[in-house]
């Protein structure tokens, strides 16, 4: 994951529990441009009880209330069907990811995925962790509804069983859409701080602006949600971003990849060129003839093609021409040193 920004495509629960449609949102991740595609692998029973009620967010983008575990039983697929879209990324030369919600999908999740994501409900799950943490793979974790002391106790649990274990930390807001002022995306930079590990930015806000940001702070991972439609039923699509938005993103994304550039202060290549022309040079404010001494009304600051950088200005006071010059033609050490 070293390199360019690593931009996770989440498909999370936008496949509504069609496997066909999911199939249809790795093809649009994959024709993003975006580095993997992530779902969400859960048993709805083992993890959510029965007279759980949604989340506000969720009553609002579905329009109606019901059970938690009602509308979550509607978005599940089954361990088969991930088999099948794994199998479908690899055609398509996309990573595959996916969260586990339960310490059964953990495990099954253990042949599929190259790294583990770790979702912001989690982060106070102890026994879950402690379960990722002997997998002994990198691990990305979003830290939504946490303190820097939720993280903390996260990351000791992780180590306690892995003390070499390679951790990714996401800042998160949980709030589908997320508004611009609770995003406070200078946290990623907290985190990065006080853990000394790798960062990026998990968004639930609405538009690509603020992962466009991120990047430029130095997220070195990127996750979004995006659905093939923002008009489709369930509770997550309403946030998302459409295909062509996730497109717009990853290209700004690429774009500010190459703008950030190595931190070197130098003139570019192409700069040296305009440089000719832009820079100011010394030159003559008169016919001079060979063996006349300059003095400064004798130079002016103009651009001109060739001549001396102003820099030189106090060095060529006072000095012997030994070859005539034009008015408005360029000093030159040819004027002052003989060959």
């Amino acid at each position: 994951m070293v390199g360019k920004t690593f931009i996770i495509a989440e498909a999370g629960v936008n496949h509504n529990g069609d496997k066909n449609l999911a199939y249809k949102l790795i093809d649009i991740a994959k024709e993003s441009g975006a580095d993997a595609v992530k779902f969400q692998t859960f048993k709805a029973a083992r993890i959510i009880s029965k007279n759980t009620q949604m989340a506000d967010y969720q009553k609002k983008n579905l329009g109606k209330e019901d059970s938690q575990i009602e509308m979550i039983k509607k978005l599940e697929l089954s361990y088969k069907d991930f088999e099948d879209l794994k199998k479908y990324c690899g055609e398509k030369g996309i990573i595959f990811l996916s969260s586990p919600f339960d310490e059964e999908s953990i495990e099954f999740l253990d042949k599929l995925v190259p790294y583990y994501k770790i979702p912001s409900g989690e982060i106070v799950n102890y026994r879950y962790l402690k379960l990722i943490a002997e997998k002994n793979r990198p691990i990305i974790m979003s830290t939504g509804m946490a303190n820097l002391s939720d993280v903390e106790k996260a990351l000791d649990t992780i180590y306690s069983i892995n003390q070499d274990a390679e951790i990714y930390l996401l800042h998160c807001t949980t709030n589908y859409p997320a508004p611009y002022e609770e995003v406070n995306l200078k946290a990623m930079i907290t985190l990065k701080e006080a853990f000394k590990i790798p960062v990026g930015y998990s968004d639930h806000t609405l538009g690509i602006e603020v992962p466009i940001a991120a990047v430029a702070m130095g997220a070195q991972i990127i996750e979004k949600h995006f659905t093939l439609d923002r008009n489709l039923p369930g509770p997550d699509h309403k946030a998302s971003l459409e295909p062509n938005e996730l497109k717009a993103m990853v290209n700004a994304i690429r774009n500010i990849e190459k703008a950030l550039g190595n931190g070197i202060k130098k003139p570019n290549k192409s700069e040296k060129e305009i440089e000719k022309v832009v820079r100011k040079k010394l030159v003559a404010t008169r016919d001079i003839k060979s063996g006349e001494t300059i003095s400064e009304k004798d130079i002016a600051i103009k651009r001109s093609n060739i001549g001396l950088s102003p820099d030189f200005l106090e060095v060529i006071i006072g000095k012997k021409i030994i070859k005539d010059i034009k008015e408005d033609e360029g000093f030159t050490w040819e004027h002052f040193m003989e060959d």
